[in-house]
């Protein structure tokens, strides 16, 4: 067993947001599991999702961002718990449009029981999302409920416009990192949303909730950056990827270098092996392009850690400014 000193900050940190995120996850998977399914095969289908549920990251964000303005998390775990209901419809739908049958070495529901079954899975999840949402806001003041179902609806629309947008830009290499970058910094108003939600929820001043918002949105960036540069680690993701997705960005940058025909040649193989990823990442690491990248990565965990300055709670502002500068290990 690996020591404290010796764990990586990274996964130290995956703990505590894990541990921030147990008691709504677990409402969330009682939840399903209490609905009258009549179909056996939604109903394996549940319980293989539900068995192996790591979608822990908003859920945790709503909590630390509740703390953080003086609010108990412990208060409003059920609407920590509709945050991960509705997280887990968009990330089985995800799994739909991106025709990703494996994560983490490990299959989507997609991938072992279809498409058909996945899509009425994830509406289901996005039904009781929504109904305990409103449920949980009922007894709230109006401006404050309207609020929270208003932070939802928009966040869910940026993200489905990021995918959209995504879509159209699937199997090509002459994307443009800026195009591909405005997709990423859509998709992470899911974060922002879910720090919003704490903010106001945990009674915030307005300040705050700003604060918490543009965080949560560098946060959730940072983190889609640094999912972009692991994939290129991983074959079989970046054979995925190559079909069906969106090539990671740091490929993107480094197109527009000297080293691009190297990179094309690779990535016009039909299979992509080890020994290519190897030989990918060494071009991707060498590129001055992508160097660039990486010096945006540290200006914006700079911006997060001054954000953080406008936080009470010496704890969560620690805890906040260990999350932003963990972007970039090992990378």
């Amino acid at each position: 067993m690996k020591s404290e000193k010796c764990r990586k900050r990274s996964e130290i940190l995956r703990e505590v947001l894990r541990e921030r995120s147990r008691e709504g996850l677990e409402l969330a998977r009682r939840t399903m599991l209490m609905e009258e399914i009549g179909s056996e095969k939604i109903w394996q289908a549940l319980k293989y999702y539900v068995s192996d549920w790591e979608n822990f990251t908003y859920p945790a964000l709503f909590s630390i961002a509740c703390e953080a303005v003086g609010g108990n998390p412990k208060k409003a775990v059920n609407v920590q718990t509709a945050i991960a209901l509705l997280i887990g419809a968009l990330d089985i739908h995800d799994d739909i449009i991106d025709k990703s049958k494996v994560k983490r070495g490990k299959l989507t529901v997609f991938g072992k029981f279809g498409q058909e079954i996945a899509l009425f899975l994830g509406n289901a999840f996005l039904i009781n999302g929504f109904t305990l949402l409103s449920n949980s806001v009922a007894n709230l003041p109006a401006k404050k409920a309207g609020e929270v179902v208003e932070t939802i609806k928009k966040s869910m629309f940026e993200v489905g416009t990021a995918h959209t947008l995504e879509l159209d830009i699937r199997g090509r290499i002459d994307v443009t990192p800026k195009e591909y970058m405005r997709i990423l910094k859509m998709k992470a108003a899911s974060a922002g949303a879910s720090m919003r939600l704490g903010a106001v929820i945990g009674g915030g001043r307005d300040h705050e909730v700003k604060v918490l918002t543009r965080y949560g949105r560098i946060l959730g960036l940072l983190a889609t950056l640094r999912d972009e540069f692991i994939d290129i680690f991983e074959p079989q993701e970046l054979s995925q990827r190559l079909r069906n997705e969106c090539l990671p960005i740091p490929i993107f940058y480094a197109l527009q270098g000297e080293n691009s025909g190297r990179i094309k040649k690779v990535l016009a193989k039909k299979r992509i092996t080890n020994k290519d990823a190897y030989e990918l990442v060494d071009i991707v690491w060498e590129s001055k392009e992508v160097k660039v990248l990486k010096k945006k990565i540290v200006l914006n965990i700079k911006n997060a850690c001054i954000l953080t300055s406008a936080i009470r709670n010496r704890d969560i502002k620690d805890l906040l400014t260990q999350l932003a500068t963990s972007a970039l290990e090992d990378l």
